[in-house]
């Protein structure tokens, strides 16, 4: 599957985003080294933060369906990923990540570039 491809699934997931209060649909699409692609979108809560990001709830899918870090190859997201889910991203070893900028330019970066002082336990 291509880089465009993936976001386009981003896209599509995006469509089915909970997202009452901000109106922000955020989509996230992983593909695991098998060739199955894991959806997510973020969901929002009227408590604040409760809310959860796409590229979260796609790990989470990700985790229920059997995959651990380093059976994800790369995930493409509708929006930049946030701090903590660069951090999620760098420990489950994804290579790559692509996702649209506000511009609407696509860039592909590793978790890596991403966030450079990641920290593991």
């Amino acid at each position: 599957m291509t880089d465009d491809e993936l976001l386009a699934r981003a896209d599509e997931a995006a469509a089915r985003a909970y997202a009452p209060y901000s109106g922000f649909r955020v989509g996230a699409a992983l593909l695991a080294r098998d060739g199955r692609v894991v959806g997510g979108v973020n969901v929002e809560n009227a408590a604040y933060p409760l809310g959860t990001c796409a590229e979260s709830g796609a790990l989470a899918a990700a985790v229920t369906a059997g995959y651990r870090p380093g059976d994800l190859q790369a995930v493409a997201i509708t929006a930049s990923p946030c701090g903590g889910c660069r951090q999620r991203l760098h420990e489950f070893r994804v290579e790559r990540v692509v996702y649209r900028r506000g511009d609407g330019s696509v860039v592909t970066l590793t978790p890596a570039e991403l966030l450079p002082d990641t920290f593991a336990l």
